[in-house]
């Protein structure tokens, strides 16, 4: 299983950008999935869930800003984001709870991508 994300840049303050992250390989199913963000000098924090029935959850800093769904066909989550500050920019991770046939689910991460806010 590989997740691969996009979408991350360069935008300045107020703007809006739109991550995607796509699961392919061998998968049964995906349970919750979710969004982290790390600034530098700063660990990797949840920025957002979204569980298999499309129950959402937010950290306190993005609530009202960044809004997470998913295409269960497409096995992709999204992560829109608006009203980008300048405290938002980091590298987001995207992860996954996958589920392949046999044995137990297991944590999936993407590769990360960047995103910059600028004054």
């Amino acid at each position: 299983v590989q997740l691969q994300a996009s979408g991350g840049g360069l935008v300045q303050a107020g703007g809006s950008l739109r991550l995607s992250c796509a699961a392919s390989g061998i998968i049964f199913r995906i349970n919750a999935m979710n969004w982290y963000r790390q600034a530098p000098g700063k660990q990797r924090e949840l920025v957002a869930t979204i569980t298999s029935g499309g129950s959402t959850n937010y950290a306190d800093s993005v609530k009202g800003r960044f809004t997470i769904s998913r295409d269960n066909a497409k096995k992709t989550v999204y992560l829109q984001m608006n009203s980008l500050k300048l405290e938002d920019t980091a590298v987001y991770y995207c992860n996954m709870d996958i589920f392949s046939g046999w044995g137990s689910s297991r944590e999936y991460w993407g590769q990360g991508t960047q995103v910059t806010v600028s004054s």
